[in-house]
């Protein structure tokens, strides 16, 4: 197991939806075992499979102090609004304000098969909101407004991404 590379924009796995994981292979537990070890240092609330660069519905979390994981997440249900910075791995150094819902509830299942709900206000309901976006093809810019998404796009360029 390791703790793996974050692919960046504009690398093209991060615009590419995931595909569903269908068999709990050795390879999907290997893939868990990496999301959590990569996910569980200080500043990271979440990690995508595709952010390690791995097309498969699978995220990793540490939110206060608790880190797991999730396969193939739906969002069932968001409610309220919150509005607040947010940053991502595969955006080195861009934290924009962004409008999210501020409760959500994901469904998927674990690597027995089994269902998991999780659910959150906050910083959790951003962060499964945030890592459900990246398993569809989709980094948190794309949700700023148009006047705001410009720059953040202009300080990707000037950056060199």
């Amino acid at each position: 197991m390791a703790i793996r590379d974050i692919r960046v924009v504009p690398d093209p796995v991060l615009r590419t939806p995931c595909e569903t994981i269908t068999t709990i292979t050795p390879a999907v537990r290997r893939l868990v075992q990496d999301l959590i070890e990569t996910v569980d240092d200080p500043g990271r609330a979440g990690l995508s499979a595709n952010q390690i660069g791995v097309s498969l519905r699978a995220f990793s979390f540490n939110i206060d102090g608790r880190v797991g994981y999730v396969l193939n997440p739906v969002i069932e249900e968001v409610s309220g609004e919150q509005y607040g910075d947010e940053g991502c791995l595969s955006l080195p150094g861009l934290w924009y304000e962004t409008r999210r819902a501020d409760y959500a509830r994901v469904r998927g299942i674990d690597l027995d098969g089994k269902e998991i709900v999780l659910d959150g206000s906050g910083l959790m309901g951003r962060m499964l909101q945030h890592e459900c976006d990246h398993l569809d093809g989709h980094v948190y810019i794309d949700r700023l407004e148009k006047d705001v998404r410009r720059k953040a796009l202009r300080e990707l360029r000037s950056q060199g991404q």
